[in-house]
């Protein structure tokens, strides 16, 4: 194995742990349970998907820093970030998600950004999109990068 894709392979790896752990916690449920419980299978699911998302984000941003493409910045670089990594570079790489990974990519974006900023209305119900989301990236991540790898790294 190339050790460039060392980092990069295990925050992948990590992501979808915690992808997978989500959707356990969210069919184990307990949600509606009074006080503590129900407070504890909610910031457990919610933190379970925020760390998901966070270590997809650096898998990709360390595929960006491995090909010296800069990272986006500014105040949607989250977003932008998913969005750059599904659109290919003519002449420099290919898209390193396709446009159906990127979009779940982009859901479990967007409920981190909800769970970090309006936890208090955290609604279950709301979140099946999300959960659908995680379900195609636990299985299409790593089929997608190791494909994006091989594009790049011939002979890897």
């Amino acid at each position: 194995m190339d050790a460039r894709w060392i980092e990069i392979d295990t925050d992948l790896q990590t992501a979808i742990d915690h992808f997978e752990k989500s959707i356990a916690l969210h069919e184990l449920g307990g949600f509606s349970q009074p006080g503590l419980k129900g407070y504890q299978a909610e910031m457990a699911l919610m933190h379970a998907l925020q760390s998901a998302h966070t270590s997809l984000e650096n898998a990709l941003l360390r595929v960006l820093e491995m090909l010296g493409e800069e990272r986006p910045e500014g105040r949607n670089w989250h977003a932008d970030l998913i969005r750059r990594v599904a659109v290919a570079l003519p002449q420099r790489r290919p898209a390193i998600l396709s446009e159906a990974l990127a979009k779940s990519a982009d859901e479990t974006r967007r409920f981190r950004h909800r769970a970090t900023h309006n936890y208090d209305s955290f609604e279950i119900l709301d979140l099946e999109p999300t959960i659908e989301a995680a379900r195609l990236l636990v299985s299409g991540l790593m089929n997608e990068v190791n494909a994006f790898k091989i594009k790049i790294d011939p002979t890897d």
